[in-house]
């Protein structure tokens, strides 16, 4: 099974150019929807929330949540949910909608999804990869003067000694540009956007 790896000396925390602080992600299965979230064009920002209120009560909601444009969320991974006594999660359901958080229902079979699944993790293994300000800057240029333009394109306009796909990749990853990574295998008709 592939493993998404974990901040150096961090196993359960989770980061992206999404999340303002580290998210705890104890499950592979949470984890594998945060690379999805931090590459999904729609989702603005990931963050946690560890406690809330219900009435007056202090209750763990341990919830990690997605905003987008149209509200904010509550991730529900079903292959990670906790466990929890019935009255406990009544608890935790109060406090969630007190907060006014909707929920975001991921399946297993959501997340075996193709092309989604491989395009995400192919993506996200360029995750750290440095990318110089000259070439950011080239490329964020062209996206948005020719954008949207579909990958191979990008490719061949980018002037560079290297591989230019790699760069690309990288933004991708620190929510610089957007990729379509649902509707086809990653390449050359890959469209690129800048992002809004």
């Amino acid at each position: 099974m592939f493993r998404f790896k974990a901040r150096s000396g961090h196993p359960n925390l989770f980061s992206s150019a999404k999340t303002a602080a580290p998210v705890p992600a104890r499950h592979p299965a949470l984890r594998e929807v945060l690379v999805v979230a931090s590459l999904d064009a729609t989702v603005r920002a990931i963050s946690h929330v560890a406690t809330a209120n219900a009435g007056s009560a202090q209750v763990d909601v341990d919830a990690v949540i997605i905003g987008k444009d149209d509200g904010r969320f509550v991730l529900d991974v079903v292959p990670a949910r906790r466990v929890r006594h019935l009255d406990e999660e009544g608890l935790v359901q109060i406090a969630l909608r007190q907060l006014g958080l909707r929920q975001f229902v991921v399946t297993a079979e959501d997340l075996a999804a193709e092309p989604r699944r491989s395009n995400c993790r192919a993506v996200w293994s360029y995750k750290d990869r440095p990318v110089p300000a000259a070439a950011r800057i080239g490329i964020l240029k062209i996206v948005a003067d020719e954008g949207p333009i579909e990958l191979g394109r990008l490719l061949e306009l980018i002037r560079s000694d290297r591989d230019p796909s790699a760069a690309v990749l990288a933004l991708a990853c620190s929510d610089l540009v957007e990729l379509d990574l649902a509707s086809t295998p990653l390449g050359p008709m890959t469209v690129v956007r800048s992002r809004t």
